[in-house]
């Protein structure tokens, strides 16, 4: 095996024709050994091979005979002392952690710990077992793929023109009968015609992937028959994983990754990645060595102060990647690029994000991690979402993140929920939320799609459960319903989960329109949950992250009423979309624009008064706002006036009926109403200012403000004058 001095950059393998550079960054590593296998069977590596080479603590090699395909790992040698930090072990195969693909998974052995699993001592002995038989493994790729015209952003649809998907990969078609079998729970899968007509049809403009890195699928999952479904779990952040492909090889997963990629581009869906660089699979101080605990566990991973042998640990899964190190740094943003440039996504959801962000201790806005995406002349430019909290002391930063960045809006979910479950108190920040929180981001320059606004996400209730259960239901984790929030803020509408009870069925069909009707009518960026608008239940499970079966998967053998609620929704979207004061770039003012004597918004009474100060006070369950389509200050790409119809929503809580007079318009104009959450087949077709309209119990209506056609002369065909005889 011939072996070359090599380079110390790119970091990992790294084929270029005529053969692969292997460099590894280790900063306190006594021997780097690149270790060969022929097959992901062999019991032991075909060659073994030290990496002489030394440069910037990067240990590198260039092997002119080896070519894509071939399976890979290292021994790394350094002090075992993990009193100070260091956890080196020889005996332990590592995974490349700028591996672009797992060419053998992990399968769990006692072998794969550096300590020996069940010493008096823990994880201060040391095994000398060797774990080549059981340790995942890189693979050489080639990344050449025919991209065609698609290029890295090409889409970037404008985030107030933003709705976002989020779907599980597998989940989203892996029971879908429009989806040739073969592929279903796959890339391939999800680009599918059978699902691209659904995402078509729905409306949404971006694809919002839970955890596609490949993860570590965890050892006390598997001996209970269960995965870790989710995904929050990474192992390698290059490496797309091979579970989603129905590619038959490993490197086949790539190329799938990208067709998906270029195939939703083609239909003009961008593709956004939920990715967790806040911590890894490796655990705590009692976790395997797979990785970068063995490679430098000291340099990637934040160690307790004065106690380095065990880990800081914001995110509640045992380690915290240490962000304050410029080469944990130049991992994440190498991975950032890799996925941009390479596999051509737009975008990153950014899991526990403030975990990232934490300097010393607090999370600090100031920090290297923001500094080094904000100047970054290709990070800078797609999107950018921050899950704005961890689980450590000061954690909930909601509202805090700089410029270039959008958030899940955590005070949105919230207070939606409360206000919908009939909360008292809750209208003020009601009105807050739903016109783009500026009391969180205007402060420092950021406009309404700051606010990524959703009522469910993959972490808590679905929809329907939302509205179907006052208690959490997980004991199919087999954790005793231990696990999950119990902080919900659902409603059940008056019966815990199944029922055959017409009223209260016709309550929550109600109750889940007018949470997407809101949701929609928000400003900022909307967020569905895949499988909320087919009305998808995990039967009050709000934890199903170990549930890769048919709770979690979506159910596409929809019921009468799952079609009805597909149908709304879809309809909802075409109404956002033909609304421009819907899309706003900038907050409502509340006052006249301009020297005008009109103004953007109104909030208004029952009675059609504008509310006062005192109005806002008190129980207050019912309110109307009036959004003024030609008052919304803002231009289009070419710099020209934006005009749009004016819309009037009312929106009650109350389980009362509420009768509501419409406000004042000119002469020629009406009020159009265009749905009723609680009517959604029975509306009347016109109406005039001063007009009451009754709104149901805990309904919603939306009206436009149509002008009337009055001809004019010209057009005007008159009978032709007689002759006299």
């Amino acid at each position: 095996m011939r072996v070359w001095p090599g380079n110390p950059y790119p970091l990992g393998a790294h084929w270029n024709g005529s053969g692969v550079n292997f460099a590894l960054f280790s900063a306190t590593a006594s021997r780097v050994e690149l270790c060969l296998f022929d097959s992901a069977d062999q019991q032991r590596e075909t060659f073994c091979i030290p990496l002489s080479e030394r440069t910037d603590l990067v240990w590198h090699g260039h092997f002119p005979d080896i070519r894509p395909g071939q399976l890979y790992g290292f021994r790394v040698y350094g002090p075992y002392d993990p009193k100070h930090g260091h956890r080196f072990n020889p005996h332990k195969v590592l995974l490349d952690p700028y591996a672009k693909v797992i060419g053998r998974d992990i399968r769990w052995s006692d072998k794969l710990f550096g300590y020996r699993v069940g010493d008096r001592k823990s994880d201060l002995s040391f095994d000398e077992r060797d774990s080549a038989e059981c340790a995942p493994l890189g693979m050489v790729v080639d990344d050449s793929f025919h991209w065609g015209s698609d290029r890295p952003l090409k889409l970037a649809t404008p985030w107030n023109k933003t709705v976002i998907y989020e779907a599980h990969v597998k989940g989203f078609s892996k029971l879908n009968p429009a989806v040739p079998q073969h592929i279903r729970g796959t890339y391939a899968g999800l680009a599918s015609r059978g699902s691209i007509r659904h995402l078509k049809k729905l409306g949404i403009t971006a694809v919002e992937l839970m955890p596609v890195h490949h993860k570590t699928n965890d050892r006390h999952l598997e001996a209970a028959d269960r995965a870790n479904y989710w995904g929050y779990n990474t192992l390698g952040y290059f490496a797309p994983d091979t579970r989603y492909a129905a590619a038959d090889s490993p490197q086949g997963a790539v190329r799938e990754f990208k067709q998906m990629v270029k195939t939703l581009h083609r239909h003009g869906i961008e593709v956004i990645l939920d990715v967790v660089y806040n911590h890894t699979g490796e655990g705590n101080h009692l976790g395997p060595t797979l990785s970068l605990k063995g490679i430098d566990n000291a340099s990637y991973y934040r160690l307790m102060p004065g106690d380095n042998r065990h880990y800081m640990d914001y995110t509640g899964c045992g380690n915290t990647l240490n962000a304050q190190c410029p080469r944990v740094l130049q991992l994440i943003m190498d991975s950032l690029r890799y996925w941009v440039n390479e596999m051509h996504v737009d975008g990153f959801r950014f899991d526990l994000c403030s975990a990232l962000a934490r300097e010393l201790h607090a999370v600090d806005q100031l920090g290297a991690f923001f500094d080094i995406i904000h100047q970054d002349p290709v990070l800078a430019r797609v999107k950018l979402i921050a899950e704005p909290w961890d689980l450590g002391e000061g954690g909930y930063q909601v509202g805090n993140f700089p410029v270039l960045w959008t958030e899940w809006n955590g005070k949105y979910r919230d207070c939606i929920r409360q206000f919908w479950r009939g909360d008292r108190h809750a209208v003020r920040e009601f009105a807050t939320r739903l016109t783009g929180s500026s009391d969180l981001y205007e402060h420092n320059g950021r406009r309404p799609y700051a606010s990524i606004n959703f009522i469910t996400s993959h972490d808590g209730f679905c929809l329907e459960d939302l509205v179907s259960y006052n208690h959490k239901h997980n004991n199919a984790n087999g954790e005793h319903n231990r696990d999950g929030d119990n902080h919900n803020q659902s409603w059940n509408c008056g019966v815990e989960g199944a029922t055959d009870d017409p009223d209260v069925l016709s309550l929550r069909r109600r109750q889940k329109r007018n949470f997407f009707a809101t949701l929609l009518l928000s400003q900022g960026v909307p967020m569905i949950r895949g499988g909320d608008e087919i009305g998808h239940t995990q039967r009050g499970n709000n934890n199903a992250y170990c549930q890769d079966n048919e709770l979690s998967w979506l159910n596409w053998d929809f019921t009468t009423e799952q079609r009805e609620l597909f149908e709304f929704t879809c309809d909802l979207m075409a109404f956002w979309k033909r609304h421009p004061v819907l899309q706003r770039r900038s907050f409502f003012q509340g006052r006249q624009v301009q020297g005008g004597s009109a103004r953007d918004i109104h909030w208004l009474t029952p009675t059609g008064a504008e509310m006062t100060d005192a109005d806002w006070l008190g129980d207050v369950r019912s309110l109307a706002v009036r959004l003024e389509g030609d008052m919304i200050n803002e231009t289009d790409e070419q710099g020209q006036p934006i005009h749009g119809e004016t819309l009037l929503i009312l929106f009650s809580c109350d389980h009362r009926p509420v009768r509501f007079t419409l406000p004042t318009h000119s002469r020629n104009e009406f009020w159009y109403p265009v749905f009723d959450t609680a009517l959604p087949g029975d509306l009347p077709k016109r109406m005039s200012e001063g007009d009451n309209h009754q709104l149901s119990g805990r309904g919603l209506v939306a009206f436009e403000l149509k002008r009337i056609r009055v001809p004019s002369l010209t057009n005007l065909v008159w009978p032709k004058r007689r002759r006299a005889a």
